[in-house]
């Protein structure tokens, strides 16, 4: 199961907001809890205040009579005293938002010098309305501040994450084969990216030696491999003229000059793998690509002498390309080649259409997919080290020179199909 991952601004982002959530949540539990606390003081400073008058008006006056007036009401508890049930279970102390006779009140319960218990009540049914009002409007004020800070923290977010996502747009832009490359970062650009991009720089650069190290390696390599492999190929060519040759000798001078050529061809592919693109561009010329594969398929009618196999040239389209002639000429031998060395018996059949694209199908032994994303893998890797340098040099020269290469097994597994495109080639 694949994981999707949420990128950094949106974790920043939710982390922020969240942080707000539970702040504000935090100071209004605060606030309310010092609102309460205040209350609770004022109404126990009132309360006590009043109880404090009407015990010394009965010290002064036992027959005092208290006249309840809705507003504020004392209840005596002795015989025959008309108190609310919900009063009269109270303990002594102070008790808020307690409900009787259709209100809210705050009850003081005190006993006085002859223990005897009263319950001083103040009516605050109007005074909790009057403060929900108030709160109503903090509470909105709330919500509408927390978002504006989602609002504000959404887009500060993006702006402090966007030089990093700047920084992997730019490193998504670079090209394995363009050299001197280099990361450029914004001006609001941190210290961190800074060392990023130069840690990256710095590995581009090295890269960059690499690569031309190796280039100019290939190429000194391929250029040594050229004198011995032309003396060969002239010494196979004089030793074939020479009357009286055994027929045995000959038939091993024939195949010496067939794997002369060969490696020819596989040293003219590094030498062009071990060019820029650019440069093989400005050796390109316009080739008539049904003619050079037509030439191409002649020249390896012979490999099929001593097999029950034929070369079979389907429909050529006439088509121009502007390409290196000779790059041509190695790539669609090596595919032809590789279908004969591959197939034992049938026809081998070679087509190309009018978009310069070269189809080439073997009744051979055929590739499994796996065999062929073992194929691709190896390619990606860069590396051909236990599979010869067949297909997989060939699919790396495709791909340096921009002509995708499509392995497929035949139909039925029987075979195998490889399509050229040189499409991006074609002439105007």
């Amino acid at each position: 199961m694949i994981r999707v991952r949420s990128s950094l601004a949106r974790q920043v982002g939710v982390g922020l907001v969240v942080y707000g959530l539970l702040l504000s949540a935090a100071l209004f539990t605060h606030g309310l809890m010092v609102n309460e606390h205040a209350e609770r003081m004022l109404w126990q400073a009132m309360l006590d205040t009043e109880m404090d008058i009407i015990f010394a008006r009965l010290r002064d006056d036992p027959d005092h009579a208290w006249s309840n007036n809705g507003k504020l009401d004392l209840y005596r508890f002795d015989a025959g005293a008309q108190v609310p049930p919900e009063v009269s279970a109270l303990p002594p102390g102070l008790h808020d938002e307690v409900r009787f006779n259709d209100n809210e009140w705050v009850v003081l319960v005190r006993d006085d010098s002859h223990q005897t218990r009263h319950a001083l009540a103040l009516d605050i049914d109007g005074f909790e309305a009057a403060e929900w009002r108030l709160m109503r409007p903090v509470i909105l004020f709330s919500i509408l501040a927390m978002l504006l800070l989602s609002v504000a923290i959404f887009f500060g977010v993006r702006l402090l994450t966007g030089p990093l996502r700047n920084l992997a747009t730019r490193i998504a832009d670079l090209a394995p084969d363009r050299r001197g490359q280099r990361v450029e970062l914004s001006r609001y650009a941190s210290t961190e990216l800074e060392v990023i991009a130069a840690s990256l720089n710095d590995y581009l650069g090295r890269n960059d030696r690499f690569v031309e190290r190796e280039r100019a390696f290939i190429d000194s390599a391929s250029h040594e491999l050229r004198t011995p492999l032309t003396v060969i190929r002239g010494a196979t060519q004089v030793a074939r003229v020479i009357d009286g040759i055994p027929a045995a000798a000959l038939s091993q001078l024939e195949r010496i000059a067939r794997t002369t050529a060969e490696m020819e061809e596989m040293v003219a592919m590094l030498l062009m793998l071990a060019r820029v693109p650019r440069r093989i561009r400005d050796a390109s010329e316009r080739i008539r690509l049904d003619e050079v594969v037509s030439a191409v398929v002649e020249d390896h009618r012979a490999l099929c002498e001593g097999k029950a196999l034929r070369l079979v040239l389907g429909s050529l389209a006439p088509c121009i390309v502007i390409a290196p002639e000779a790059v041509v000429r190695v790539t669609v031998a090596n595919l032809v080649r590789n279908a004969i060395e591959h197939s034992d018996q049938g026809d081998i059949c070679i087509w190309l259409d009018a978009s310069a694209r070269v189809e080439i199908r073997d009744p051979g032994h055929g590739m499994t997919p796996e065999e062929i994303s073992a194929l691709y893998a190896r390619i990606a890797r860069g590396g051909d080290r236990g599979s010869g340098i067949g297909l997989a040099l060939i699919a790396r020269l495709s791909e340096h020179l921009g002509w995708p290469l499509d392995i497929q097994p035949g139909p039925d597994g029987q075979g195998t199909r490889v399509r050229l495109d040189l499409s991006g080639s074609l002439a105007p």
